[in-house]
This record gives C-alpha cells, sequence and structure tokens, in this order.
C-alpha cells in the first residue's frame, strides 16, 4: 500500500491508509491505547481498542517514544480531536526501528546537549520549520536572480592563497603542497565579471579560522554571494540588494508569515525602499549623541553595541529594520575595495544591518589593474602569490560590485533566535566538529 502524509488524511475519511513516522507519544489505558505519530507534514491521533486484537494490543504497548513505525488503519473523522479532526483506526502496526527507551534528550536539554544529539534537536516540529524556511528564503533568492539574468556558479574551495585576510584561514595539506580553505568565493567572483558572466550568483560554504564564541560566529558557513557588472558606484549594488531583501522577504512572509508569528513570535516586516543610509562617520556622530563612544584609533569599524543602537536609532525615527552604513575606513577594508576619487583614506563599500546585527558587506571593486596592485602593495601583501587574480584585470575588466549574505545570520535575525547555532543544519564552531 502507498505510503499516505499525515497532511493529506483529511481527504482520506473512511479509506484505509498506511502512515509512516515516529511514535511521538503513548497512552496506555485500561480499554484503549492512544498513539500520536509523526511525519515530516504534521501529527496524527492512532487509537487502538485492546479487546479486539490482544496481539497488537501487545505490540502497541513494547513501543518507546520515538520509535519509527509504519501503521495502517481507517481514517475517522473526529471533531473532538485536536490534531486535525480525525483518528486513524490501527489495523497493523510495523516496528520499523525502535528506538532506545531513554532519549538522549529531556526536557530542557543545552544547546551543546541539542547539538551533541542533532539529528534527534532536528525531529522537533518547530526545528523542522527553520529549514522549510530557509528553503522558501533559498527559492526566492534564486527566482529573483534568474529574473534578473543571473548566472550561478560554484567556485572551488581550496586556493592557493588567501582571498580575504590570512589572519582567519584554515591550512591543509594539499598533496605535497600547503592549500587553504575559501574564506569568500570572492576571487573567483570577480574572475567571472572579467569573463563577461556580467552577473552571478553563489551560495555554498566558506570557511573562518575565527577563535570567537559569541551566538554570531561559526567556523564554516553558507555564503550568498552576488557579483554585477557595469555598476556606477557601491550605490548600485546596496539597491540591487534592498529590492532582492524586499523581494525574499515578501516570498517568506506570504508563504509562511502567520506560521513564523505562532512559532517564533515574530513577524516579518517587509521593508519599505529605500533603505536608510549613513556614512561611517554620521554613525559616529549619531552614536556619540546617544552616549555610546568608539574609539577609532586604526579600526574604524563599529562594535556589536554601535551597530545595535545604530538600528534602535533609525527605527525610532523611520520605522525601519536596516540601515546601510557606508564609506568604511580603508584601513578596515580589503586591498580590493574601490576607494572615492580625492578619498584615499575611504572605500567605495558599506555594510548592511538588520535589527542590530551586520549581515552583509558589499563594495564597488577595484578593476583597474596599477591600481589594485598599488592598493594591494600598501596592505603589505605579496603580490606573486595572488598574481592570478590580478591577471583578471590585465585584459580589459568592467567596473562592478556585489556583496556576501550570511544565511544563517539572516535565518537568526529573521526568526529571532539567540545563536546561528539554532538555524545551522550542523554547526561547526572552535570546539565542534561532530556530528
Amino acid at each position: 500500500m502507498q505510503r499516505t502524509l499525515i497532511r493529506e488524511l483529511g481527504s482520506k475519511s473512511g479509506e484505509t491508509v498506511r502512515v509512516c513516522g515516529w511514535l511521538e507519544t503513548l497512552r496506555d489505558q485500561k480499554r484503549m491505547q492512544f498513539l500520536i505519530v509523526r511525519d515530516h507534514t504534521g501529527s496524527a491521533q492512532v487509537i487502538h481498542e485492546k479487546s479486539a486484537n490482544a496481539e497488537l494490543a501487545a505490540i502497541i504497548d513494547s513501543l518507546t517514544s520515538e520509535s519509527a513505525v509504519e501503521i495502517t488503519g481507517k481514517v475517522v473523522l473526529n471533531p473532538v480531536v485536536k490534531l486535525g479532526g480525525l483518528e486513524v483506526m490501527v489495523e497493523s502496526v510495523s516496528v520499523v526501528s525502535k528506538a532506545d527507551a531513554l532519549l538522549p534528550l529531556g526536557e530542557s536539554p543545552s544547546i551543546e546537549t541539542r547539538l551533541d544529539w542533532r539529528f534527534m534537536d532536528l525531529r522537533t516540529p518547530e526545528n523542522l520549520f527553520i529549514f522549510k524556511i530557509q528553503t522558501a528564503a533559498e527559492h526566492a533568492m534564486r527566482s529573483f536572480w534568474k529574473s534578473e539574468g543571473f548566472i550561478e556558479i560554484h567556485s572551488p574551495k581550496f586556493m592557493g592563497s588567501a582571498s580575504e585576510s590570512g589572519a582567519e584561514l584554515f591550512e591543509v595539506k594539499y598533496f605535497d603542497r600547503k592549500a587553504y580553505l575559501a574564506q569568500s568565493p570572492q576571487f573567483y567572483k570577480q574572475m567571472a565579471m572579467a569573463a563577461g558572466f556580467d552577473r552571478v550568483f553563489e551560495v555554498g560554504p566558506v570557511f573562518r579560522a575565527n577563535p570567537s564564541f559569541t551566538s554570531r560566529h561559526d567556523t564554516e558557513f553558507t555564503s550568498v554571494d552576488v557579483e554585477i557588472s557595469w555598476v556606477d558606484s557601491h550605490k548600485d549594488v546596496m539597491q540591487f540588494e534592498e529590492y532582492w531583501l524586499r523581494h525574499v522577504l515578501q516570498a517568506v512572509k506570504t508563504e509562511y508569515g502567520e506560521e513564523i508569528k505562532v512559532a517564533f513570535g515574530t513577524e516579518i516586516v517587509v521593508p519599505e525602499i529605500p533603505f536608510p543610509r549613513v556614512t561611517m562617520a554620521e554613525a559616529y556622530e549619531i552614536l556619540e549623541q546617544m552616549g555610546h563612544r568608539i574609539e577609532r584609533g586604526e579600526k574604524g569599524d563599529l562594535d556589536p553595541e554601535g551597530e545595535r543602537l545604530l538600528c534602535q536609532h533609525f527605527q525610532e525615527k523611520t520605522g525601519h529594520e536596516f540601515v546601510f552604513v557606508t564609506e568604511y575606513p580603508s584601513v578596515v577594508r580589503p586591498f580590493y575595495h574601490m576607494r572615492p576619487e580625492g578619498k584615499p583614506n575611504l572605500t567605495k563599500s558599506y555594510d548592511l544591518l538588520w535589527k542590530g546585527l551586520e549581515v552583509t558587506t558589499g563594495a564597488q571593486r577595484e578593476h583597474r589593474y596599477d591600481i589594485l596592485m598599488e592598493q594591494a602593495k600598501e596592505k603589505g601583501l605579496s603580490l606573486e602569490p595572488i598574481q592570478y587574480y590580478l591577471d583578471f584585470f590585465r585584459y580589459g575588466c568592467p567596473p562592478h560590485g556585489g556583496y556576501g549574505f550570511g544565511l544563517t545570520r539572516m535565518l537568526m535575525v529573521m526568526l529571532g533566535t539567540k545563536s546561528v547555532r539554532e538555524v545551522t543544519y550542523l554547526y561547526r564552531g572552535v570546539n565542534r566538529l561532530t556530528p
């Protein structure tokens, strides 16, 4: 008999069906046995009258929570039942895989225990829902890119040299020499611009040897990357991103908005366009007026509290959850970020903050070979290891720019969870390489 998903039971009244899933709970009463069975589409109540079949009653009595079972029975409408107003009158039970009686996750497990037993943790409807939302968001991203003529690329994750700062590289043995895990697909996105692809995107893993234990950091995560040719400035990239983000959030809200409100207590807000924009210099002034002073020194960046307060300011002033911070100092940006004419200490770059957290870094790139070389030297980089990259710009390259967006950060902020650990399928951090 073909399997029937639990979400389909409502259309099967009076029919005999085969349901496959996990035993969530069992109530074994004097005359009746009540089972709650769950699959990825929902939960259903299954009932059995003990006197009808003593052998079957014994099988049900021996079941343990979270055992994988196949149940055959007749669907009966019963408006009293909270789970869909129906129940399945069991005819047979097959124990596909019996679970150990003592489950590893208690009622309130720590996040580390949950990660140790992630496959069990992910069985909960709430956690499964996170990845349904992720799927909807990625589908919306791709549909928007496709409508805008983008090409999808898959860049290599083994690299012979750094694509960003050398401080966050994972070094690996690559046959008879060293290689590094890619910190981003940046160089290869730009290669696509030099190759004439015009507009590209990539959704793939990146690796950062960052010894951080914060709620927003991980050592491997999924990066969403975009690069666009023939831009006039980083403002073109910002404009594209805000239209893209509005489309994605609208799609998620349309499909799951009400369910997200119930499950996570947060509402998906589809943003108005344009997003607020503020230069780094202006951001410092606003923060100082709010009583938060950042020691600029050589860093010239925002701290986490500064990001939070700046978003709070624009939320109160404009009602907007997003804010672009532009004109980052060149000292804190990579060598390939373009600098404004006559302002060598600044860059045509930006960060996008959302509800107090940085979710994007974007910029117009430097596409002029001579200037790119000079900026690399200024950063103290040896040109030989990145000569293959510099060669991209020797034979005609259009002005271009793009951005990188962390998928797990997006989900964390969107759903209001406490950590990227909760929205990552399998988290990797400083102290975690398993499961």
